[in-house]
C-alpha cells in the first residue's frame, strides 16, 4: 500500500501538542522488551485512560501485539468501547553514523521483510543501515517514523533532514525530553521539531515512551 494511502496517516495528521497522553500514544513498551507492564495490563490501562489510538513499540519485538488484540476482541464482544491498536516496533539503525531509533507503525504483522528486526535485539551489517530499515518498514506496509529526534549524538535538524532524504514518513514531534513523572512535552525543542517536520511535509507523532507501570509517564 502506498504510504500516502495508509489508513494511519489520517490519524497522525490530527496529532498536536495536546494529543498525548490522553488520546493518542504511538510509543510505549511492555515486558516484551524493556517495559514493566504485561501486554494485557498495558492495553487495559490504555482503555481505562480513554485512549483512542495507540501502538506498542517494543524494541525489536511484536510479541505483545497478539495478546493485546485478543484482549481487545474479548472486550468488544462484551460490548465495551476500546482503543484502536496499531502494530508497532522500535528498531535501532545507523543514520549519518549515529545510532538512532526508527518506529515502525501500522505494518502487516508477521510480514517477512521485518522478520530480521523482530528477534529481540539489534541487527548487524547492511540491515542496520537506516535506509534498509525504512525500506523494510515500507515493504511491510508500514510507516517509518524517526523516534525522539533530539535524544541523539547528532542534532535533530541534521538527523531529520537525513531521514527525510531516505523517505521516512514522519518524526516524533511531541516528546518528554525531561522525563517527568507525569508526561509533558518539552517546550521549544518539540516546537522546533514539529515545525521542521511540517516544513518537510512529514507527519508528526507523539508518544510517552513509557517503560514503567503508568502510561501517562516515562
Amino acid at each position: 500500500m502506498p504510504a500516502d494511502l495508509h489508513p494511519l496517516r489520517a490519524i497522525l495528521e490530527t496529532v498536536g501538542p495536546e494529543s498525548c497522553p490522553s488520546e493518542l500514544n504511538f510509543h510505549c513498551h511492555t515486558i516484551c522488551s524493556d517495559g514493566s507492564l504485561q501486554p494485557e495490563d498495558l492495553i487495559q490501562q490504555a482503555s481505562s485512560n480513554g485512549l483512542r489510538h495507540l501502538a506498542v513499540t517494543d524494541h525489536h519485538s511484536t510479541a505483545a501485539y497478539l495478546p493485546m488484540q485478543t484482549w481487545l476482541r474479548a472486550q468488544q464482544t462484551d460490548g465495551q468501547s476500546v482503543p484502536t491498536l496499531w502494530s508497532g516496533m522500535e528498531i535501532s539503525c545507523i543514520l549519518r553514523g549515529c545510532l538512532v531509533h526508527m518506529l515502525a507503525l501500522g505494518f502487516e504483522p508477521g510480514h517477512p521483510t521485518l522478520a530480521v528486526y523482530n528477534r529481540g535485539d539489534a541487527v548487524v551489517g547492511e540491515a542496520l543501515r537506516a535506509d534498509s530499515v525504512v525500506k523494510a518498514i515500507h515493504d511491510a506496509g508500514g510507516l517509518a517514523v524517526l523516534a525522539h529526534p533530539a535524544r541523539y549524538r547528532l542534532g535533530f535538524r541534521e538527523l531529520i533532514d537525513a531521514a527525510a532524504d531516505l523517505g521516512i514518513d514522519g518524526g516524533e514531534a511531541w516528546y518528554d525530553y525531561d522525563m517527568q513523572p507525569q508526561w509533558q512535552w518539552t517546550p521549544m525543542v518539540c516546537e522546533q521539531i514539529d515545525a521542521q517536520l511540517k516544513n518537510l511535509g512529514l507527519l508528526r507523532t507523539c508518544g510517552t515512551d513509557s517503560h514503567g507501570v503508568d502510561l501517562r509517564g516515562r
